[in-house]
């Protein structure tokens, strides 16, 4: 009887061994579409969305299958989706950098996700860029996912520059 406990025991330790050590994945963040992470489908809306907020619109370029557009969704931009302080700044959506989803871009122009990547010079993912409501970058893109330790400091840092030349902007509109 011991030795089946003992051996049970083992088993069930080796089992939750294996479900600790595997990669965390949010089962709606399987595609390039995130929970809290909308795939873009109309950035001169959301440019709209993110004035009443005062606020800016962050892009990830994201793929299909791509373990490093999948952590830093379910690391970084579904946790901050989440949270109050950055709904109040931020619109967020996604773009599948090689997708043929038709959306509309800044200017309200029928594009697919692929143009608008290339536009941008989107050459690798993932690529977070932040902009105003009239769809100017405001910010250096984050590309890639350098140091993970690091990447919600630099992810917050260029969030925070984005948002002060847009409290800057407006400003300067208001005087």
């Amino acid at each position: 009887m011991k030795q089946r406990l003992a051996g049970l025991s083992g088993i069930v330790a080796w089992a939750l061994c294996l479900i600790l050590a595997a990669p965390v994945v949010s089962v709606q963040a399987a595609g390039p579409v995130g929970e809290g992470v909308p795939l873009a489908t109309d950035l001169k809306n959301d440019a709209e969305l993110a004035k009443q907020k005062k606020g800016v619109v962050l892009v990830l370029f994201s793929q299909e299958h791509c373990g490093y557009c999948q952590r830093v969704l379910n690391e970084f931009l579904i946790p901050m989706s989440r949270n109050m302080e950055y709904q109040q700044k931020l619109v967020m959506r996604d773009i599948d950098s090689r997708g043929s989803t038709m959306m509309r871009d800044f200017d309200g122009k029928l594009v697919d996700h692929n143009q608008f990547s290339r536009k941008h010079g989107v050459r690798m993912v993932p690529s977070v860029m932040l902009f105003d409501t009239e769809g100017r970058r405001l910010t250096k893109p984050l590309i890639g996912l350098s140091t993970v330790d690091y990447y919600g400091s630099y992810l917050d840092d260029a969030i925070d520059q984005a948002i002060d030349k847009v409290k800057t902007a407006v400003a300067a509109t208001a005087k």
